[in-house]
């Protein structure tokens, strides 16, 4: 029986480790954390925050998903975006999720991500 979601994989390019760790890091505001020696070794890296964790890894043929993303459930959502545009990050409001407000934004390499808070 699934119990909760343990982590999300994302995939990026070789070499875009800096660059993510600048995004998740210093945008989102997550922490690294360390991956597995034996994981280590295939590059990429890995981030939390609370109960969130996103593992970045390196494909060789990298194509970023357009469609395609995982859905962060979000508080002070307008603050949240204001700090990501801020740091340079696109933010595209979207309004047609019943019940929530909501936004994507895209990380250096491409992959999508939806930013998400339940309207009160």
């Amino acid at each position: 029986m699934l119990a909760a979601v343990d982590h999300v994989q994302l995939a990026a390019p070789p070499g875009s480790e800096d660059a993510l760790r600048a995004y998740y890091g210093e945008v989102l505001g997550m922490t690294e954390i360390p991956k597995p020696p034996e994981l280590a070794a295939r590059g990429g890296c890995w981030f939390v925050d609370g109960a969130v964790q996103l593992h970045l890894g390196i494909e060789q043929d990298f194509h970023p998903a357009r469609k395609a993303h995982p859905g962060l459930r979000v508080t002070g959502i307008e603050a949240y975006a204001r700090r990501l545009e801020g740091l340079g990050a696109t933010v595209v409001w979207d309004e047609n999720l019943p019940g929530h407000k909501r936004f994507y934004s895209e990380d250096p390499v491409g992959n999508r991500l939806e930013f998400l808070q339940p309207v009160q």
